[in-house]
């Protein structure tokens, strides 16, 4: 079995790897979005990948079984790192709600309605592929500077408003997570994903602080008021981060609900089917999950399956929280006791409870092991 390739991401890297190889060929090394320098000619290449890299004119004819993805010609780009607020919704302005409409994200929507969700198109569907695969790439790039049982996700509805009890709540527990260690991660939204984000934003800070930003975002309580993205790029321009991170992992599926501003990196995929299953294999340290409806009925049973079954080696911890709301209104908690209780689910570390630091220190303590190091 040959070795993994070895990806190039500057050229910087690049004129190692060519210092490196001296007088023999490059070989299994991936250039993505690299502009090759000059000397690059002075080399062959075998079983190389160059994926949206400027090459000097003649270079592929010193290729021997590689692959050349050049520039497509879409509006997006194939990424080498996660996006964050300012390179997503770079055009915004602050002051001018309406600027929001000259953004990247925004004119990458308008081009995936044109092209359509489902595209016919074999150039565009190609051209989604590779971006996803390079924000899959960039994604667990970023993530593995962690440890796995230290990801934390929050799944709920979108609807829950920024002036709402159940947001300040979400955004509490995001906050005594992240000051304790553990990186968030959510769908990236609005509702109680940004009310995650919010609190990762908001770690280090004090309680008078934490009340500021939220006032201010309640000034446009829901995503559909004009001065939603507004208000949080106004939390982020009065409470600058530069300590504590989250992850945001949004869709252009759902391009109507705008990503939060508040997640300090952006994993924005094409296909909503790569970013639902992504958060819930790669959020090992355990799920909040807040009052949603279908949608995140869907992700707690899918992460039953996994855990049931142990898919990667053991079990996360899924906590419910808000108890009415579990129990009463979307009644699967008692549902859930009861197949474990009858040997149809194994390994689900159910919790339930409407307290933010019962809820945290359960979470702190599934892993006692991981705390230690």
């Amino acid at each position: 079995m040959g070795q993994n390739y070895r990806k190039i991401l500057t050229v910087e890297e690049a004129q190692r790897v060519l210092r490196e190889a001296g007088e023999a060929p490059v070989r299994r090394c991936a250039f993505q979005g690299v502009a090759l320098p000059e000397e690059a000619l002075l080399h062959t290449y075998v079983d190389c990948i160059f994926l949206e890299c400027k090459l000097p004119k003649g270079l592929k004819r010193q290729m021997k079984d590689s692959l050349v993805f050049p520039n497509m010609g879409e509006l997006f780009r194939f990424p080498t790192r996660l996006y964050s607020a300012d390179t997503l919704y770079e055009g915004y302005t602050l002051g001018r709600p309406d600027s929001l409409q000259q953004t990247f994200d925004a004119r990458v929507f308008r081009h995936y309605l044109k092209k359509g969700k489902i595209a016919n198109d074999i150039k565009e569907t190609l051209a989604r592929t590779l971006h996803d695969h390079s924000i899959s790439t960039a994604l667990h790039d970023f993530l593995s500077q962690y440890c796995p049982t230290d990801i934390v996700g929050v799944m709920g509805g979108h609807g829950i408003q920024r002036d709402a009890e159940q947001f300040r709540q979400v955004a509490l527990l995001s906050k005594k997570l992240t000051e304790a260690g553990k990186l968030m991660i959510s769908g990236g939204g609005p509702g109680a994903m940004e009310a995650t984000h919010l609190g990762a934003w908001m770690a280090g800070r004090n309680q008078a602080e934490f009340d500021e930003a939220l006032r201010m975002l309640a000034e446009a309580p829901s995503f559909h008021d004009e001065r939603w993205l507004e208000a949080a790029m106004q939390v982020r321009h009065h409470f600058p981060q530069s300590t504590y991170v989250s992850v945001g992992v949004p869709t252009w599926l759902y391009g109507h609900e705008p990503a939060t501003p508040l997640a300090s990196h952006i994993a924005k995929f094409f296909d909503n089917s790569l970013r639902e299953d992504g958060i819930l294999t790669l959020a090992f340290g355990g799920i909040v999950y807040t009052p949603g409806a279908a949608g995140t009925l869907q992700e707690i049973f899918q992460e039953a399956v996994q855990n049931h079954y142990l898919s990667f080696g053991f079990a996360s911890p899924m906590v419910f929280f808000n108890t009415k709301y579990w129990t009463e209104e979307v009644p699967v908690y008692p549902f859930l006791l009861d197949m474990v209780a009858r040997g149809k689910y194994n390994n689900l570390p159910l919790s339930i409870s409407d307290d933010v630091d019962e809820s945290t220190h359960t979470l702190l303590n599934a892993f006692p092991h991981t705390n230690d190091q």
